[in-house]
């Protein structure tokens, strides 16, 4: 079953094509990991997939209307800023507001996802402290936690694990695993290779004004590919432990003063 469809999808801003003829399916049960260098186009991408900037081609979510699209995916944008300083429960709790009607009161089902959501990101500690009082990294959780109240067959994510400290880097790209174990999925944006080569099931490559690469990460982690895209070297290998995917060198810049 397909969760979200784009076909030949390209967006023009400025004056400037960020890219062309991008097509792709995400099925149930998978984490898709989205990289790609600065300026590739990955959080526009995934803008312009949700429907919330013009593009050409066509996205399945994008044909939504505003109900059903919140009901069929789950979007955490780069922007941390949390504008209000309610409670950590209430926050988590804004993730249920595309199941409530009108001025209804949240369910016992609703309470049931906000707690499982904070029991995901490991929350409990701090459910009725002030979103606003929190660290950074914790926010980033908290956000986390919201989307994953929000209970979609899809989540998308940009950049969810930055600013996060390695632990909690971890934790997080887990939790995106045991959501793919339950049906669902996930399309995560990431600067860490490391981390996509290790926790995603599949990873879709952007540069050069459109997708490079769809597949596995050892097919899409090509030593060419780095070479082209990213202008890295990298070592790589397949452990008892998994697939461990460590970037080395910068190619072509000479070495650095001072």
């Amino acid at each position: 079953m397909s969760l979200m469809s784009v076909s030949n999808l390209s967006v023009r801003l400025r004056n400037r094509q960020i890219f062309s003829d991008v097509s792709f399916d995400i099925g149930a049960g998978e984490v898709v990991g989205l990289i790609g260098p600065n300026g590739a186009g990955k959080t526009t991408l995934m803008r312009a997939a949700l429907g919330l900037i013009e593009h050409g081609g066509t996205s399945s979510l994008a044909q939504l209307g505003a109900g059903p699209r919140a009901k069929a995916v789950s979007w955490m944008p780069q922007s941390r800023e949390i504008a209000w300083p309610v409670s950590v429960e209430t926050l988590v709790m804004l993730g249920r507001l595309p199941h409530l009607d009108p001025y209804s009161r949240p369910t016992a089902q609703d309470h049931a996802r906000v707690d499982e959501a904070i029991g995901w990101m490991e929350l409990e500690g701090m459910r009725h402290r002030t979103a606003t009082r929190l660290s950074g990294g914790e926010q980033a959780r908290v956000l986390i936690a919201r989307v994953l109240a929000q209970g979609t067959p899809l989540l998308m994510a940009d950049e969810p694990i930055a600013g996060l400290d390695p632990a909690n880097q971890i934790a997080t790209m887990e939790t995106f695993a045991r959501l793919a174990a339950l049906g669902k999925s996930v399309l995560v944006s990431l600067h860490d290779l490391g981390l996509a080569a290790r926790h995603c099931t599949r990873v879709l490559m952007l540069g050069q004004g459109g997708l490079v690469a769809d597949g596995p990460a050892e097919k899409v982690l090509t030593p060419e590919r780095l070479a082209e895209i990213f202008h890295i070297t990298a070592w790589y290998q397949n452990t008892d432990q998994g697939p461990v995917y460590q970037p080395l060198d910068v190619i072509g810049r000479g070495p650095r003063s001072g």
